[in-house]
């Protein structure tokens, strides 16, 4: 039998510009990008609105005004997302203390050795998000694999607010994905790997 899926890879939707829309109901459904708003800024992270229109975080920001040119350009509140994220970690420790936080909005957890206390990884990767929803108002997705790559590729496939676990049978599963959903694989690597 194999071993159960216990790795969890919680991951914020659009973190920044989520708190943004939460903190200012005005902006919900609109384009939002927090950063770049000067000619030499960077996007810090763009609403799902946003990304419609092609921006993504790290993107300069006089490329996503010619994107979206209306789009809602707003200053970084670090302290505000910096806050956020520690309610975020603390539900997190509540569940399990084998947490390994990637930046604010993301993090792996491994669920082995609280069955008795919460359920399965399942169950606690659904406690999680529920905690969160509950608590600050903003959604996560996660993914749920037996190592931290099937994981984070779990939590990436239905953002945002998505829920998925890796099948027991992984090779079915990961076959008919494309190529760029490997980790670490960019632009460039999709290229050379397609030619």
């Amino acid at each position: 039998m194999p071993a159960p899926h216990t790795i969890l890879h919680v991951d914020m939707d659009a973190f920044y510009a989520s708190i943004e829309q939460r903190d200012n109901p005005s902006l919900k459904g609109k384009p939002v990008i927090v950063g770049g708003a000067s000619g030499r800024g960077v996007v810090s992270a763009a609403s799902y609105e946003a990304r419609r229109h092609g921006v993504h975080s790290a993107m300069p920001g006089a490329t996503a005004r010619r994107l979206c040119p209306h789009g809602e350009f707003l200053p970084v509140r670090m302290a505000a997302y910096r806050a956020e994220a520690a309610k975020i970690r603390a539900i997190f420790e509540s569940f399990t203390p084998l947490v390994e936080p990637l930046s604010l909005d993301e993090a792996y957890l491994d669920s082995r050795g609280t069955e008795h206390l919460f359920g399965s990884s399942e169950d606690v990767g659904k406690a999680i998000r529920h905690r969160i929803l509950a608590e600050t108002g903003l959604t996560a997705s996660v993914g749920i694999g037996p190592n931290k790559w099937i994981a984070k590729l779990c939590s990436d496939l239905r953002k945002p607010d998505g829920f998925v676990v890796a099948p027991a049978g992984l090779a079915p599963f990961l076959a008919p994905l494309p190529v760029g959903k490997l980790w670490g694989v960019g632009e460039k690597g999709v290229a050379k790997l397609r030619a």
